[in-house]
């Protein structure tokens, strides 16, 4: 990831509002907040395996201040006419924003899993994510840590969406194949429930946006 900040946003959708929010998201909305100062790219996942049409969208910040600055709150202030329309229809909506505590790995892979933290983590993810980074097929890891105050400020746009929650932090591995991300999983067992390791779904990438490809 680029920056030492980054925004990680969960939602579910009907399957008749699929094609208009893919419209909204990589045609308007991505655009407009990558190109917002201090966001540098963004990624959008989808979930494999899920009954639910379940997405995953992360932007890298170049700070974890980004989170809260003056740039990004008026546009969550001034939503457009298509955003108005979306925001509503956005289930299990679920946000965050804050710091990269550790990454390690180089460049990025297609699948991802995400495990969410209860709060900041006791062991040591500088090693942890060097030592996920280095199994194989698998190429990066990194530990999240949101910082509440900003992820919880109100804007026009969290009131136009109904029970937003939010989390303490995530740890994000990347990997080239599933197999080799539920192996790293699997070596996680001492530290996460098994039951909830075992049961995580995947996202796969189908969707980025750095910003030196925003339309001029």
């Amino acid at each position: 990831m680029e920056g030492n900040g980054y925004l990680a946003i969960w939602s579910d959708l009907a399957p008749e509002d699929e094609t208009d929010w893919m419209h909204w998201i990589t045609r308007e909305h991505s655009v407009e907040r990558v190109g917002v100062d201090g966001f540098l790219a963004c990624r959008i996942f989808r979930a494999l395996g899920t009954a639910a049409n379940r997405f995953f969208i992360l932007y890298e910040l170049k700070e974890p201040e980004i989170v809260g600055s003056p740039p990004y709150l008026a546009r969550l202030n001034e939503p457009t006419p298509w955003s108005q329309r979306i925001m509503p229809r956005l289930k299990n909506f679920v946000r965050g924003g804050g710091r990269v505590v550790a990454s390690s790995g180089i460049g990025q892979g297609g699948l991802l899993a995400v495990l969410k933290l209860d709060g900041k983590p006791e062991w040591d993810a500088v090693a942890l994510a060097s030592e996920l980074a280095g199994l194989d097929r698998i190429a990066a890891a990194r530990v999240l840590l949101t910082d509440e105050a900003q992820t919880s400020i109100q804007t026009r746009e969290k009131g136009m969406r109904k029970n937003d929650e939010s989390f303490a932090g995530l740890l994000l591995i990347e990997g080239l194949d599933e197999a080799a991300i539920r192996e790293a999983l699997w070596r996680l067992r001492g530290r996460f429930d098994p039951a909830a390791l075992d049961a995580l779904p995947l996202y796969r990438l189908f969707f980025s946006l750095p910003k030196r490809l925003l339309p001029a």
